[in-house]
């Protein structure tokens, strides 16, 4: 099995505050090609740009808006990070911002593995790929992800039309089984959106959410890889001694969120918003929300994660959770990084 040792590489997190003008941030260590933004002090939406789409392009995790054409967010993917004009969402003066920002494979390239062509950004070697595609209307229309394997994760949106994001997870039961990333519904059966997966590629239901007729999509796929991303669920089991969830890497990312009842949100963590255990604050990806600062709700640890609290939205006894991790440091490798808790 492939293996990374340096996940920042290929994954990294970026602060920075705002000047309300332009400037340039460095220090993520690629040029990125998913760039997910977050103003941490203000109300404003995530704001998710990809190079297959362009810098101009603009969708939120926290809504089933269409896509928006910007020019005062971001302006450019760069050597060492990107750089942004002065719109609020990523360049309100004196606000904190976050950027988290994954490597997949540069300019686009046609892939003709389905019946729909789509065009890929791939990167074999993180299991991430940026796909889009045009729809056909047809059932069981299927489109080539690039990843030589079974996608893992899956997330989808409809570019032009007000439709939800999909996400299906390889725990849930069904390979039909999705949930929504703006919505607080439970894991439900959905066999008119992501129907199928395989190795090449995705098969569609006729849902206009996946597959409507001439309507723009965009999928993020990802698959395992040691060292570097862990897709998995839990069992929450009520108690403040909560449920330790073995990743295999010190985490620099989690995003969690409970699936068999409705009405509870997504939550993200991760390791530079916070310096330390138990000072984990989270930010919400269905929601518009600022930063909320919460000690106490779980800690990352050299090799997992354990959660500290009894909150249902997190630990539920024989509640049932998904997350969606990505390392900070692989528990074994020749990263020569001393792999510690926080």
């Amino acid at each position: 099995m492939a293996q990374i040792n340096k996940p920042n590489t290929y994954f990294n997190t970026v602060l920075y505050t705002g000047n309300g003008s332009t400037q340039s941030i460095t220090g993520v260590n690629f040029q990125p090609d998913l760039v997910w933004f977050k103003n941490r002090t203000s109300v404003y939406n995530h704001k998710v740009y990809d190079v297959v789409r362009g810098v101009t392009k603009e969708l939120n995790t926290n809504n089933n808006n269409t896509e928006n054409t910007t020019t005062d967010e971001i302006t450019s993917f760069d050597s060492d990070g990107f750089s942004v004009a002065g719109g609020s969402a990523v360049n309100q003066n004196t606000a904190g911002i976050v950027a988290w920002n994954w490597l997949a494979g540069g300019t686009a390239s046609s892939n003709t593995n389905g019946s729909i062509t789509s065009s890929v950004s791939n990167n074999s070697t993180a299991g991430f790929s940026v796909v889009t595609y045009t729809g056909d209307g047809n059932d069981n229309a299927t489109f080539g992800h690039g990843l030589g394997v079974t996608p893992d994760l899956i997330i989808l949106k409809a570019r032009g039309n007000t439709q939800n994001w999909w996400v299906s997870h390889k725990t849930f039961s069904s390979v039909s089984d999705a949930i929504q990333l703006n919505n607080t519904n439970a894991v439900a059966n959905q066999a008119f959106a992501i129907k199928g997966k395989s190795a090449t590629t995705i098969t569609l239901g006729i849902d206009f959410a996946v597959n409507q007729s001439g309507i723009n999509y965009v999928s993020y796929c990802w698959n395992e890889v040691k060292g570097f991303s862990k897709f998995g669920s839990y069992t929450g089991n009520g108690s403040a001694e909560g449920t330790f969830i073995y990743t295999g890497f010190k985490p620099a990312f989690i995003i969690l969120r409970r699936t068999d009842s409705a009405g509870f949100d997504w939550f993200l963590h991760d390791n530079k918003r916070n310096g330390f255990n138990p000072d984990n604050d989270y930010l919400q990806p269905n929601l518009d929300s600022t930063e909320t600062n919460f000690d106490g709700l779980l800690d990352f640890v050299s090799n997992g994660f354990k959660l500290r609290t009894t909150s249902t939205a997190y630990n539920a006894s024989g509640a049932n959770y998904i997350y969606i991790a990505f390392a900070e440091n692989p528990l074994v490798g020749t990263n020569n990084i001393p792999t510690t808790a926080r």
